[in-house]
């Protein structure tokens, strides 16, 4: 495994964590266990970043600029589904 192969998986991995804990909040019926989680899927929400931007920084995770056509389309579809799923 090469260094961007090793920061992937641990991307990987840190998104499947923050999925988990974001379960687990909704879920937890005691504060005090809501609040340890809730500090553990901050921690874990920043591990993510930060691993983010150093892949993004050094070119290997890559988004493409969405053009005005695109972001109109996306809007539009988005109004659509929501006059439709929530009518009042």
């Amino acid at each position: 495994m090469n260094d961007r192969d090793r920061l992937n998986d641990m991307l990987s991995t840190e998104k499947y964590m923050t999925d988990g804990y974001d379960t687990a909040l909704n879920e937890a019926s005691h504060e005090q266990l809501y609040q340890d989680i809730l500090m553990i899927y901050t921690e874990t929400q920043n591990c993510q970043r930060d691993l983010f931007n150093l892949m993004f920084k050094k070119g290997w995770y890559k988004l493409e600029a969405a053009d005005g056509q695109q972001l109109q389309q996306s809007q539009q579809q988005f109004a659509n589904y929501m006059t439709t799923q929530f009518p009042h």
